[in-house]
């Protein structure tokens, strides 16, 4: 069986840079040890905005300019990058909280045999809780876990709403 991991927006901006939290910095070790010591295909996810994100509906809402590409906000938080240096990993930039496209490269990989999905990243409460439910919307037979350890919400109360959500929705809560 297959195992993928789906690293979620582990980004500097959203650790210690413009969206940061103290709970974000707290969860590195274990999301560098679990990458580590993960044996199966990584995707890793990056928010990605531009120029222009004070004009988007995301910036309207959230007015705090993050991840626009190019910038050093945009880049892997450098820990989680030392983990994934001497690993193969897809890269998937995503416009908006979920990557609309990560089941068809999932699916992809799989090359039609069964796999299971453990995600882990940040925020908890908006791009995990967001590609959780996408990914078992498109695969709901495929058991798909959450590792709480290795993710930060914007809050902490935030964090555990959306892992009681994900676990309302049938995801596995590490």
């Amino acid at each position: 069986m297959k195992q993928f991991l789906i690293v979620v927006d582990i980004q500097k901006d959203i650790v210690d840079g413009a969206l940061g939290t103290a709970e974000a910095v707290a969860m590195l070790p274990n999301a560098v040890e679990k990458i580590r010591a993960f044996d199966g295909e990584i995707f890793v996810t990056y928010d990605t905005h531009f120029a222009n994100y004070s004009d988007t509906a995301e910036g309207k809402k959230l007015p705090v300019p993050h991840c626009i590409k190019g910038t050093e906000g945009w880049e892997l938080d450098k820990k989680i990058a030392d983990a994934l240096a001497d690993r193969t990993f897809t890269a998937v930039e995503k416009l908006t909280f979920g990557a609309k496209h990560l089941p068809e490269l999932i699916e992809h990989a799989a090359h039609g045999e069964d796999f299971t999905i453990t995600l882990i990243g940040l925020c908890t409460d908006i791009c995990v809780v967001s590609n959780a439910l996408l990914l078992k919307a498109h695969f709901p037979e495929t058991e798909i876990y959450v590792d709480a350890a290795c993710c930060a919400g914007v809050t902490p109360e935030l964090h555990t709403a959306a892992l009681t959500t994900m676990q309302s929705c049938q995801i596995n809560i590490l």
